[in-house]
C-alpha cells in the first residue's frame, strides 16, 4: 500500500509541474499551447503503440460516444489550459476539483444513480467551496475562473461517458482518438493564431509532453501497487504544490478567501471518496476519484479484442492532453 501511495505522490508532484510550465508560457495563445503539449505527448504514446506487439482493433464499438468523449475532452483541454495561465495555481485547482460534483449531479438523471445523504452533503459543501473561490462580487473575477469551472464540468462529462461505453472499448481507443481530436482541431486553431516561440517557450511545451508521459505511467504503477481508494486522496496534494509554486516561482500571494474555499473543496471531495469506501449495494459514481485518469480504472476497459477486461492499467498521458484529468 504504501509503495502505491509514494508513487501516486511522485506522480502528481510530476503533474504539478507539468500545471505550472503550463503557466509559466501564458504569453502564447491557449490554441497553440495545447497543440505542441498534445503533439509533444503523442511522440510517446506512439513509440509506446509501436512496440505493443499484441494485435487489436482500432475500430471504436460505440463512434458516436466516442466522439462525444473527444469533444469533451478537447474542451477540458483548452479550459484547463485557460485556466492554468490566467489563475493561480491554487485557484485553477479549487475550481477543477469540483469535478465529482458535477459528476455525482449527472449520473442522477444519465446513469440513473441514487444519491443518499452524505453525497449530498458533499456536494453541498462542494458549491460553497466553489462559490467562495470564484467571488461573484469581487472586482478579480475574471474568464479564468469560468473556465476553470467550464473544464470541471467537461471533464465530469467525459467521465460519465466513459462510464457509459468504458467496459466495451478499447483502452487504446479511450486514448488515440482524444489525442488525435486535440491534434487537429487545436493544429487547425494555432494557423490563426500563431505567434513566434521563443527556444525556452519550445523546451517547456516539450518537458510539458514528456512530463505528461511520465506523471501518466507514474499513475498505472501506483494503480497496479495499491488499491484505487488509497491513491485517490493523493490528488489533492496538488494543492500544496500549487502554493509553493505561487510562492516560490510565480511570486503570487494566495488570499485567505481562495484558501479557505479550496479547503472547503477538498474537505468535500475527501467526504465523496469516503462514502465511496462505505458504500456497498449501489456502484459508486467515481470509481477511481482521480481526475487525472477519468478514464482508466473507473472505466474498466476492454483490454483486448477477446474482451479480457483490466482494471487499473488504461495508459494515457494526461488528464487534459488525452482527455483521460472533476
Amino acid at each position: 500500500m504504501l509503495p502505491g501511495m509514494a508513487i501516486a505522490l511522485l506522480a502528481f508532484a510530476v503533474f504539478s509541474l507539468h500545471d505550472a510550465l503550463i503557466k509559466s508560457v501564458q504569453q502564447l495563445p491557449v490554441f497553440q499551447i495545447a497543440f505542441f503539449v498534445v503533439l509533444f505527448s503523442f511522440v510517446p504514446f506512439s513509440v509506446m503503440l509501436a512496440l505493443d506487439k499484441r494485435e487489436r482493433s482500432l475500430r471504436p464499438q460505440n463512434p458516436g460516444l466516442v466522439a462525444l468523449r473527444c469533444m469533451f475532452g478537447l474542451g477540458s483541454l483548452l479550459c484547463g489550459f485557460y485556466a492554468f495561465t490566467h489563475l493561480q495555481l491554487s485557484e485553477a485547482y479549487s475550481l477543477i476539483f469540483s469535478a465529482p460534483i458535477i459528476i455525482t449531479l449527472l449520473a442522477i438523471p444519465i446513469l440513473g444513480e441514487k444519491i443518499h445523504v452524505i453525497r449530498w452533503i458533499a456536494i453541498m459543501l462542494g458549491m460553497v467551496g466553489v462559490i467562495i473561490v470564484l467571488r461573484p462580487n469581487n472586482a478579480e473575477f475574471n474568464p479564468g475562473h469560468l473556465a476553470g469551472v467550464a473544464a470541471a464540468f467537461s471533464i465530469a462529462c467525459t467521465s460519465i461517458v466513459t462510464r457509459k461505453i468504458g467496459a466495451s472499448e478499447h483502452s487504446t481507443t479511450l486514448v488515440l482518438y482524444p489525442m488525435l481530436t486535440n491534434v487537429f482541431v487545436c493544429g487547425v486553431a494555432t494557423l490563426f493564431v500563431y505567434q513566434p516561440i521563443a527556444g525556452q517557450a519550445l523546451l517547456k511545451l516539450c518537458a510539458v509532453g514528456i512530463l505528461s508521459a511520465i506523471g501518466q505511467m507514474l499513475m498505472v504503477t501506483a494503480y497496479r501497487s495499491t488499491e484505487a481508494q488509497f491513491i485517490a486522496p493523493m490528488q489533492y496534494s496538488q494543492m500544496l504544490w500549487a502554493l509553493l509554486y505561487s510562492a516560490f516561482v510565480f511570486n503570487e500571494t494566495v488570499d485567505s478567501t481562495v484558501l479557505a474555499g479550496s479547503a472547503i473543496i477538498v474537505c468535500s471531495g475527501l467526504l465523496f471518496i469516503w462514502r465511496e469506501l462505505t458504500a456497498s449495494i449501489t456502484t459508486p459514481v467515481l470509481r477511481t476519484r482521480n481526475l487525472r485518469m477519468p478514464s482508466g480504472p473507473q472505466a474498466n476497459p476492454v483490454e483486448s479484442d477477446n474482451n479480457h477486461s483490466i482494471d487499473n492499467s488504461a495508459g494515457n498521458t494526461s488528464s487534459y492532453e488525452n482527455d483521460t484529468k472533476p
